[in-house]
């Protein structure tokens, strides 16, 4: 296989298992090149990126410093980029986010670091982008450049139309690239329109460059960077011409490569039952056909002979791949008693266990509802014992304006009913003070974020309501890791692990459910899936987990592969309005979010998009019509 991905990837190309190994595999190259440049006496010239991507092999070095005696002394550093105007102080500066992340925790010295200055006035940059040249020119030249890629395919901030021979300079952002970084910025209008870059060229000057990927958002443009042409609208597609370029990817972020895509398409594979569905899946799609319609012609040119010498008929393998669909689908999510199977049903076993005690896990106070708010709805209308757990408070994504707004109502509330005093004037006064006085980014006092922290409770509790939840059955974490104020959270820790494990041990669920959705803009997400793994680790021996099973969905920002799907629970209209109505009492997430992500459109848009996507889905391989479906992976 290994020559058939030389033949489509036009770089070199590592993918391995999780994040975490891809950081590990990285920070160990940057600490043998320290060492090596070290035993030579010389020094090592390191260039470095910003954002969510590095983070984790930045923490890899820090560990490896403080445990393993790495000494960052003979080390030169070069900073990619810095938004521009940008004074070093703010929460969104680079200079910050290194000093936070990597410089304050390392033996480097000062005199060694170099990141782009975005306090100068503009008449001073151009010289000083020349002098940032020449300063890496006198250092040496970069050993090493670590990157990562955004959904422009940027690398530093080189925009589309960056060329390959251009240097460090200001460039204006593209307007993807400010949308994406409008969750630092607290609102898209606050992000700066112009930032310093090193250039492509400067990049490509480096002796070894590593682009560093993950998850699934940057699955798409990871694919074009690698396997499509070399354009200036990729910027990242200029290190297919570099001699000495690696791109490291996690499997999510993986997900678009043809390897991944249909691994058939370059080199032999071994045919299991996973696999041959994702094959027939993929030939139905590309040839637009119902699967039980596949012949096997459609078989020889999609490149499957392979797969149809084996199993010898297009028929076979058609009617093993249909049947395992159709088993998928249930209206019964919870599992069906004895007492309602019906003359005529599919032959699907009964439940014994009825009702079950259900467990949905909700990293935000919407996701329960945006994702799986239809079988949620199923789960309640049938008997089971429904409770949801909220792992974050939700807080930062609350405006300003609808905390004002819910301040006043508690004032005119008081006053109302002659509650109102000197402490509640106090609090009052600081909350407007406090919001007005705030600087767009800025961190909220603890009583605001408390505020805001209400507000989303309060829209839980009425979105419960509307699945018919009971109110003792909603439980609020408000997991540590997320509590900063800001973007960026503190690491997981055993006391969010601790959290999850206590309120699995007290109610002790049949079924759990939990977010796979990891594309989320600032991660939360993939943190609050971690902590779960991690306390289900925990109990995993314990009697009552023998009989409890873990299903997984999607939907707030991407939705399952079909061929991955293990459970699709369809939905009608009506269930579909009601699962709307209850998104609707999100109201501070209602007509425009304060972190969209790259999908402009309205959560309740984008949910019922995906989910009749979904269906149609289904419906074009030749399976049942339906209105909606919503699609989980077992754990």
């Amino acid at each position: 296989m290994q020559a058939g991905i030389q033949q489509r990837e036009h770089v070199r190309t590592r993918v391995l298992s999780s994040a975490k190994d891809v950081s590990c595999a990285v920070a160990s190259e940057i600490a043998d090149l320290i060492r090596q440049r070290a035993r030579e006496n010389r020094s090592c010239v390191l260039g470095l990126a910003t954002g969510s991507t590095p983070v984790s092999v930045y923490a890899e070095l820090v560990r490896m410093h403080q445990q393993e005696g790495l000494s960052f002394k003979n080390v030169t550093t070069f900073n990619l980029d810095e938004y521009y105007p940008m004074q070093p102080t703010e929460l969104q500066s680079y200079r910050r986010f290194m000093q936070e992340h990597l410089f304050n925790h390392i033996d480097i010295p000062k005199s060694q670091v170099h990141i782009p200055d975005g306090t100068l006035s503009l008449e001073k940059v151009a010289g000083y982008c020349e002098a940032y040249e020449k300063a890496i020119a006198d250092a040496g030249g970069l050993d090493m450049q670590l990157l990562g890629i955004g959904r422009t395919g940027h690398i530093g901030f080189n925009e589309p139309g960056s060329g390959r021979e251009s240097r460090t300079r200001l460039i204006t952002l593209d307007r993807v690239t400010r949308q994406d970084a409008a969750s630092d910025f607290f609102g898209e209008e606050y992000v700066p329109r112009r930032a310093i870059t090193m250039g492509v060229g400067t990049i490509l000057a480096a002796r070894r460059v590593v682009l560093v990927a993950f998850g699934e958002g940057k699955a798409q443009i990871v694919a074009e960077a690698i396997e499509g042409p070399v354009t200036d609208t990729v910027a990242a597609s200029f290190l297919q011409e570099h001699p000495n370029a690696e791109i490291m990817l996690d499997e999510a972020a993986a997900s678009r490569l043809t390897r991944r895509v249909a691994p058939w398409l370059v080199g032999p594979v071994k045919w299991d039952k996973t696999l041959i569905r994702k094959a027939v899946i993929w030939l139905a799609q590309q040839s637009k056909k119902a699967i039980l319609k596949l012949t096997d012609e459609d078989y020889n040119i999609g490149g499957l002979q392979d797969l149809l010498a084996e199993h010898g008929h297009a028929y076979t393998l058609n009617i093993e791949v249909f049947r395992g669909l159709t088993e998928t689908i249930t209206g019964w999510p919870g599992g069906k008693p004895h007492d309602r199977k019906r003359p005529g049903d599919i032959d699907r076993p009964t439940d014994a266990l009825f009702p079950k005690r259900v467990l949905i896990f909700s990293p935000h106070p919407d996701d329960d509802v945006i994702s799986m708010g239809g079988t949620l709805i199923r789960l309640v209308d049938q008997g089971h014992d429904v409770h949801v757990a909220y792992q974050t408070s939700g807080n930062i994504a609350v405006f300003d304006a609808d905390a004002i707004r819910f301040t006043d109502f508690a004032v005119d509330f008081m006053h109302l009913f002659k509650f109102y005093g000197a402490e509640a004037t106090e609090v009052e006064q600081h909350i407007r003070r406090s919001l007005e006085s705030k600087k767009p980014g800025h961190i909220d006092s603890a009583q605001v974020q408390q505020i805001k922290a209400m507000i989303r409770r309060g829209e839980a509790r009425s979105a419960g309501q509307v699945c018919g939840v009971k109110r003792d059955n909603l439980h609020f974490l408000d997991m540590p890791f997320y509590e900063t104020g800001t973007i960026r959270k503190k690491g997981l820790s055993d006391a969010d692990v601790k959290i999850i494990v206590e309120i699995l041990e007290r109610l002790k669920p049949h079924q759990i459910y939990a977010a796979g959705d990891l594309s989320d803009p600032h991660g939360t997400h993939r943190v609050c899936l971690a902590a779960i793994m991690q306390a289900l680790e925990h109990v995993k021996s314990q009697s009552w987990f023998k009989q409890s099973e873990v299903w997984l969905y999607r939907g707030a920002w991407q939705e399952w592969e079909p061929e991955r799907i293990d459970m699709a629970v369809p939905l009608s209209p009506q269930e579909l309005m009601r699962k709307r109505n209850a998104i609707f009492r999100h109201q501070s997430q209602k007509d425009k979010a304060m972190f969209p992500g790259t999908d402009q459109r309205e959560f309740w848009q984008r949910s019922e998009s995906r989910n009749r996507a979904t269906a149609e889905i289904y419906n074009a391989l030749g399976l049942a019509e339906y209105e909606a479906m919503e699609g989980f992976v077992r754990a």
